[in-house]
């Protein structure tokens, strides 16, 4: 019992930074209706800041507890201009967007911020000392446990105490909680928005930063907290309810708990049983435990898939005119031919995805699990049995489907940010599966050394890639105009009139659901046919929002989007990557201004500027 006490006041301890940055993220999303996926970017500004701050610029402080808080709050109050700036630059341009736009502009803004801060701070690690005053232990039930993680575990507690009389005492947070209920009520009494949403998002970002400032003593700051810490506190957020801080906080404690019992007795499965906990609490209460209906702000206006060009007769010489162009790289050298291998591969992977956004309006943050799927089960078929690339790729299919037949059952009872949770948790179980099933998987080292493509049927392959993703581009053209598509598009623009007339909504939610399962793990067999190796990694949330970016960069209601974003997005990582180290922060940049200027993306872009 005593050991489980322990390991129950570390997870109270790991709850507070999960409180913080869960906090930040709901009063944000509560006044803004932005789901901001940069959230742990300002984690990462006040981590380093702080960590740089008290091993770099001041070191002449000496041991004192003082100044460590001084710097902690100067990482905070930094994290916190650094959100202003962002809102007055990008997120104030996003509050008429939809949430999926809002998602992408804001993984662009992570992508600048953290190249950002790699110029500023270096790629190294920093190790900031222990805090002073606290450095030792105290004695517990015949155990020891740090002094400075019972202070935390005090924080917790305090900031939401803080933050309750905040919104509730003073002036400017009773007009922040009447902006979370209804903005344009607020706004129609004369309450100008701005400075509320402003003030909404310096403070989300400084509870991230704080957050971050307060991990130091205990892990070293470095340019990978973002994305980790990101995620899970989504699945806080999600878990508690979208909008409540109160939710946040007693998520934040489950959440905690969960993770700390798991290290200590289920090592092996911890990250699964985090996920887990978040998808039976939402199959239990799909809006969370304290989650209540909010307006949810701007929706994306129902659009006419585009087809074009409309004549059959322009659109068989587009197909044969790309078919054309595509089969022509694999005459320009091993280099192009490589980098087209990867945009077709891509291509077929970003339209599963658009068929269920663009038609079913099913938004999947998770849809990378299914992909991995398709070339693991390719990959162990090939290296356990030996078979062929088609029965790979038809093993991998099948594991793919089989987990979709059960788990879009669940998923297609939830909507928008709560169903892209659910798939994220999907991925998550999927990603720690392949991560820590080292027997079967090979773990970090991955699964290489397939043969599944060789010297004498690597132009075949190539082929076949160029084939596949015109007959998938294909399909989804007629997918859009086939009985289908409408009662899709129908349950996309009206599920409640949709019902009525007698459709059955769950079962074509749920179809549309698995067919573009398998359709992405067929992506995932192509894919480890070609790179003769898979990794864990290609079930990580980075590679479910290259599926997100390439659809939206093209245009998720053009047929040709996914093509023209694969295009943009493997072109970039390749030529910018090969002499330009802050690449990534140069897309991001390109992908905020695309979502900003133009949400219908590239094509749509073009078609406004031929008609204009």
């Amino acid at each position: 019992m005593t050991f489980i006490a322990i390991q129950c006041l570390n997870g109270l301890s790991y709850a507070t930074t999960l409180f913080l940055m869960a906090a930040g993220l709901t009063l944000i999303f509560g006044v803004t209706r932005i789901v901001n996926f940069a959230h742990g970017s300002f984690f990462m500004l006040g981590a380093l800041f702080t960590a740089h701050w008290v091993t770099r610029w001041y070191p002449a402080w000496g041991d004192s507890a003082l100044l460590y808080a001084f710097a902690m709050l100067l990482g905070a109050i930094g994290a916190g201009i650094a959100g202003a700036v962002a809102e007055f630059v990008l997120l104030r341009r996003l509050y008429g967007a939809p949430e999926l736009y809002q998602l992408v502009a804001t993984f662009g803004l992570s992508l600048t911020l953290s190249d950002a801060m790699r110029w500023g701070f270096g790629p190294e690690e920093v190790f900031a000392p222990r805090f002073p005053g606290l450095k030792g232990s105290v004695e517990l039930w015949g155990e020891y446990f740090p002094q400075y993680q019972l202070l935390t575990i005090a924080l917790g507690p305090l900031v939401w105490l803080g933050l309750y009389l905040w919104l509730h005492r003073t002036r400017f947070g009773q007009r922040l909680r009447a902006a979370t209920q209804d903005r344009a009520m607020l706004a129609a009494l004369g309450v100008n928005p701005k400075p509320l949403m402003l003030g909404a998002v310096v403070v989300g970002c400084m509870l991230a930063g704080l957050g971050g400032a307060l991990q130091l003593p205990r892990e070293p700051a470095t340019l990978q907290m973002d994305v980790n810490v990101v995620v899970e506190t989504f699945v806080v957020v999600v878990t508690g309810g979208l909008g409540s801080i109160a939710g946040a906080f007693f998520a934040a404690l489950l959440i905690g708990l969960v993770h700390a019992l798991g290290i200590s007795f289920f090592p092996q499965a911890t990250l699964v049983l985090v996920f887990l906990t978040m998808a039976v609490v939402l199959v239990v209460r799909p809006m969370g435990l304290f989650g209540k209906a909010l307006d949810a702000g701007p929706k994306e206006i129902a659009q006419k898939f585009s087809r074009a060009p409309v004549k059959r007769a322009w659109s068989a010489m587009t197909f044969i005119a790309i078919g054309i162009a595509l089969s022509a790289v694999w005459w320009a050298g091993g280099y192009w031919q490589s980098l087209a291998a990867d945009g077709l591969i891509l291509l077929i992977f970003g339209i599963s995805l658009q068929a269920m956004m663009a038609l079913g309006g099913l938004v999947s943050f998770g849809h990378a699990a299914f992909f991995a799927l398709g070339a693991y089960g390719a990959a162990l078929a090939h290296g356990n049995w030996g078979v062929s690339l088609p029965l790979a790729l038809a093993t991998g299919c099948a594991a793919a489907l089989a987990v979709a037949a059960v788990f879009g059952a669940v998923v297609v009872r939830s909507s928008g940010v709560y169903l892209a949770m659910l798939s994220l948790a999907l991925a998550q179980v999927v990603w720690a599966t392949a991560t820590q099933w080292v027997s079967l998987t090979g773990g970090d080292n991955g699964v290489i050394g397939l043969n599944l493509v060789v010297d004498d049927t690597r132009t075949v392959f190539y082929f076949l890639l160029v084939g596949l993703a015109l007959l998938s581009v294909w399909a989804l053209g007629r997918l859009s105009r086939s009985s289908l598509g409408a009662a899709l598009q129908a349950v996309r623009d009206a599920p409640v009139r949709a019902q009525a007339s007698g459709l059955p909504v769950g079962w074509i939610k749920y179809r549309i659901f698995v067919e573009s399962a398998v359709l992405a793990a067929l992506a995932g067999g192509l894919f480890a046919a070609h790179k003769g190796a898979v990794f864990p990694s290609v079930a990580n949330v980075v590679t479910s929002l290259d599926a997100l970016l390439v659809v939206l960069l093209g245009g998720v209601h053009q047929l040709w989007g996914v093509a023209a974003g694969s295009a943009v997005l493997v072109w970039a990582g390749a030529e910018l990557g090969r002499g330009f180290d802050y690449w990534r922060g140069a897309l991001g940049l390109f992908v905020m201004v695309i979502m900003v200027v133009s949400p219908s993306g590239l094509l749509g872009l073009i078609t406004r500027w031929r008609r204009a």
